[in-house]
């Protein structure tokens, strides 16, 4: 094999380990390490939670004194600064001896942006770059987006028919989409910090927004209320779960209901208002401040308009069931009023798609 082969063998490895603590790392990145010697996998590591070693310590802890003259290959450029929960990770990996660092793609965190790299070749170790980066930065997209703009990465899921409907006219929805699809949505749920809904949707469903896979962790639940019409014992008030809900509320919302759920509670947050509707993009902003590095939206037709009209969708999942429920007076998986020209339409990139049991995953980017 060659040089580049192996790299792309063991960085693929190290982004596997990464991969492991989809969901609970937040809002520090997912990192992978592997520690390979005359081509044999000495250690291996991944961060697995805020506050604990990052994966370069794990993995070199691990091989001691055999990583000297060895290659560690990691997901991400090795942390330098000071000040959070866990010591920089570039004086480690200087001090372990090895030979060489393989780093699929540099830290977008401005305290670092490079300064790891440096730091190892300052010190007389060989650095290569970019390998298998696209799939890095794919990984961590919410961690870049957080740690730059401030704001959570939003991913939009819709499960609708071939023809575009989420329900019929009476709003039976259950279900369009397969037991398999709906299990990639609770994975879904799993690797998101938060869930979003508009209280349409707890009005109509009643949901319990939490999530149903296997030593799976329930996301934040944030219901967008303007006018708090949430009934006090919905589920998702009056349910046991590991993670609070919120309610994103107008100022002009009855002090009477604010206070009851207060007591009752549950966290009500005001948030500055468009169009007589919550603002999204001021939510999202105070979600940011909050930590919170992503948003799963899994509302209705209504609430995801609003979102694409914010323009705070970075990725849709689209789940389409092999049905057609016709009918103008379906529900249509977007709401709102048409864009006057094609022009006006929201674009997509990098579009794919997989069959899940009988329905279509279809996952693409919003085009800016």
């Amino acid at each position: 094999m060659t040089q580049q082969s192996l790299d792309d063998k063991y960085m693929l490895m190290a982004l596997r380990l990464a991969a492991k603590a989809q969901g609970r790392t937040s809002p520090n990145p997912m990192v992978g390490a592997v520690v390979v010697r005359e081509g044999v996998v000495i250690a291996r590591g991944y961060h697995r939670k805020a506050g604990e070693p990052h994966a370069e310590a794990i993995a070199l802890a691990k091989a001691g004194e055999a990583a000297r003259g060895a290659t560690l290959y990691v997901t991400l450029e090795p942390c330098t600064h000071t000040g959070k929960r866990t010591p920089p990770c570039a004086p480690q990996v200087v001090q372990s001896g090895v030979a060489r660092a393989v780093i699929a793609m540099t830290d977008p965190n401005p305290k670092v942006a490079g300064g790891g790299v440096k730091a190892l070749q300052g010190a007389g170790i060989e650095v290569s770059t970019g390998v298998l980066e696209a799939e890095a930065k794919k990984l961590n997209e919410a961690y870049a987006k957080h740690i730059l703009k401030g704001m959570p990465f939003v991913t939009l899921k819709i499960a609708q028919t071939l023809d575009g409907m989420i329900a019929t006219a009476s709003g039976e929805s259950k279900w369009i989409t397969g037991e398999e699809a709906r299990r990639e949505a609770h994975l879904l749920r799993d690797g998101n910090d938060a869930i979003l809904v508009g209280i349409n949707t707890v009005l109509k469903d009643d949901p319990a927004l939490t999530t149903r896979v296997p030593k799976g962790r329930d996301p934040l639940r944030v219901i967008v209320d303007s006018r708090l019409r949430i009934p006090l014992k919905a589920k998702v008030l009056t349910q046991s779960s590991s993670a609070p809900t919120i309610i994103a509320a107008l100022a002009r919302a009855p002090k009477a209901k604010q206070l009851a759920l207060q007591r009752a509670g549950i966290e009500v947050i005001i948030v500055k208002e468009k169009e007589g509707r919550v603002d999204l993009r001021d939510l999202m902003k105070r979600l940011g401040k909050r930590e919170v590095t992503s948003v799963l939206i899994e509302g209705g037709s209504e609430i995801n308009a609003s979102a694409l009209k914010a323009g705070i969708v970075d990725k849709v999942v689209i789940f389409v069931a092999p049905m057609l429920l016709s009918g103008r007076d379906s529900v249509s998986s977007i709401g709102g009023a048409s864009p006057a020209r094609l022009s006006n339409a929201v674009k997509l990139r990098d579009m794919t798609m997989r069959q899940v049991g009988t329905d279509l995953m279809i996952e693409a980017y919003v085009a800016r």
